[in-house]
């Protein structure tokens, strides 16, 4: 009975320094890895991204002053007083997207 219970304990002894081994190399392979070809593939995806960012903060802008500028053109109509308020802060808005699409954009350099 006692053998049973010692290669059991042997058995899982070795199941668990075999496993401490293999973490260990997978640790290594994986440390030995170059880490700047990895940013300069990150690097180049990112800046790929940024003109179509920009291009969707353009459509964006356009379609929240189409959308201002119906907005306001119903307020006009109906008599409101607060027209002017509505269209600054819907004009705005439109410039705010525009401008920040714009400095974005001239500020990483893409």
């Amino acid at each position: 009975m006692k053998k049973v219970r010692t290669s059991k304990r042997i058995k899982k002894h070795l199941s668990s320094l075999a496993t401490t081994i293999l973490l260990l190399l997978i640790s290594l392979y994986s440390a030995a890895q170059d880490g700047n070809a990895g940013i300069n593939e990150a690097n180049t995806k990112v800046r790929s991204y940024f003109s179509a960012g920009t291009n969707l903060m353009y459509a964006v802008g356009a379609i929240v002053g189409l959308i201002g500028a119906v907005k306001v053109y119903q307020k006009w109509n109906s008599g409101d007083h607060d027209t002017g308020k509505v269209a600054a802060a819907w004009f705005g808005s439109c410039v705010f997207l525009v401008i920040v699409a714009t400095v974005i954009r001239s500020f990483f350099g893409v």
